[in-house]
């Protein structure tokens, strides 16, 4: 649950253009500000004399150098009732930029993260879930039907990449139980409903409790966000097996090992030619 006070992180999307695609809700946010954390001071100070912007913030840098002394600095300061705006030279934070690190630190203290809006929901709902942000995929929409939905999570399964989804708020209970299904009840997700509207809520916690959650009944617009796998190493036995399983609930041999041995770590050509084997036991279609 996130804290209910006043501070709150804000992630500000800035220009990656010209600055006359500065929003007027970037402008309020800077001005509203009591901290602003940028990658380059020098910059941002460019920024605001460009976009005609004065604020009363106190203005620190926030770059790869010192994140790791600074985070701690910012934490507190959200933590004690204060708007903490991060921008970053162009773009979204902690989306390929400084973000990630502080956006954890709030959220592993149970402070309040939002986003200014920005022209799409994934690199927002991205930015604020706190999850891995280095490396990621967007699947969008998955399928309506539940036994297509299931097997592209199946396929999924070995994904290493945080993922992010959208899905209509009605399916979103039976999406996130067969999520949890199909990729652990403990996998870290992040359920962001409404983003940078009024009524924005942000849930973090693992996939069953989340589906829990849900089953009251959920409104608004729906972005979910999924830790990726954590590879394992596993011997060719037990790999194996993995593979006979899913054969037999009508994947391809080929689709099957190359799922497990990214799952597992192992390789691939190995494992194959160990299911080529005993193909006569595992039914292959």
């Amino acid at each position: 649950m996130e804290a209910t006070g006043g501070g709150v992180l804000v992630l500000a999307g800035t220009p990656i253009g010209s600055h006359t695609h500065a929003s007027r809700a970037l402008r309020e946010t800077l001005v509203a500000a009591d901290v602003i954390a940028a990658e380059d001071t020098r910059r941002f100070a460019t920024l605001l004399r460009r976009i005609d912007v004065v604020t009363g913030a106190r203005v620190v840098s926030y770059f790869e150098g010192n994140e790791a002394s600074r985070t701690g600095e910012l934490v507190d300061a959200v933590a004690a009732g204060q708007r903490v705006v991060l921008v970053t030279d162009a773009g979204m934070p902690s989306v390929s930029d400084p973000g990630y690190r502080l956006v954890a630190a709030c959220v592993e203290r149970g402070l309040r993260v939002t986003a200014v809006p920005g022209p799409s929901a994934v690199p927002t709902a991205l930015a604020v879930s706190g999850l891995p942000s280095d490396r990621f995929c967007f699947e969008g929409f998955l399928p309506r039907k539940r036994g297509e939905r299931l097997a592209r999570m199946r396929d999924l399964a070995a994904e290493t990449r945080t993922m992010v989804f959208f899905e209509a708020p009605h399916r979103l209970a039976e999406w996130l139980a067969d999520a949890a299904a199909s990729w652990g009840d403990e996998r870290r997700a992040v359920v962001c409903r409404e983003l940078a509207k009024p009524h924005e809520e942000i849930r973090r916690g693992g996939l069953a409790d989340l589906a829990a959650w849900a089953a009251d009944g959920v409104r608004g617009e729906v972005t979910v966000v999924v830790a990726g796998a954590t590879p394992t190493r596993a011997g060719t036995g037990e790999a194996l097996e993995m593979v006979r399983e899913r054969v037999a609930a009508g994947e391809k041999l080929s689709g099957a090992v190359r799922a497990v041995a990214d799952l597992l770590g192992v390789a691939r050509k190995e494992l194959y030619e160990a299911a080529l084997a005993a193909k006569t036991t595992m039914g292959e279609r």
